[in-house]
């Protein structure tokens, strides 16, 4: 697998002018079986513009595009998990050079591992100091991101058929 690294760092005001639409995206996650089962997914007692993307300045967009080989289109989750976690890492470092930031994830949150966050049991998260939101959970536009700010177009898995690549997108605010 070959992997490629695009970055790009934006306004926050910019943005959340181009790219954020809370509205149209929490209608995309109402659909997904991790609405109100994850503490990292919506529905959220906060306004995500207000109270989450103009509490900083600054967003610096990471995105990794993963080029499959043939052979490893099989095993294609375990090795975007993989990339996932290297990331997160990746971000986590990001904040500790930078006080005050805080990473975004690409996807939803997994550390307590699948289908096993806290938020169904009505408990509060495990992890809060590791939790991160992703990009479109905050009503982010994960697709126009990629392709304007990063230049990727994103792929998915159409009739059973792998795509060639596969691309996350995370980022830090700052």
């Amino acid at each position: 697998m070959k992997i490629d690294t695009f970055e790009k760092n934006i306004s926050v005001a910019d943005y959340v002018n181009g790219y954020v639409n809370v509205e149209e995206f929490l209608e995309c996650c109402r659909v997904c079986e991790n609405y109100d089962q994850k503490w990292s997914c919506p529905s959220y007692d906060f306004d995500p513009v207000e109270d989450y993307w103009k509490k900083y300045e600054n967003l610096y967009i990471i995105g990794k595009k993963m080029i499959l080989e043939e052979d490893e289109k099989e095993n294609w989750e375990a090795l975007m998990k993989q990339v996932k976690q290297q990331l997160t890492e990746t971000l986590y470092a990001e904040e500790e050079k930078h006080p005050g930031s805080v990473s975004l994830s690409a996807g939803s949150c997994n550390i307590c591992g699948e289908n096993n966050c806290s938020k169904k049991a009505g408990e509060p998260c495990r992890f809060p100091e590791k939790m991160r939101y992703s990009i479109e959970s905050l009503g982010g536009n994960v697709g126009l991101t990629a392709s304007r700010l990063l230049g990727i177009r994103l792929q998915w898995i159409e009739e059973g058929q792998v795509p060639d690549y596969f691309v996350l997108v995370g980022g830090l605010l700052y």
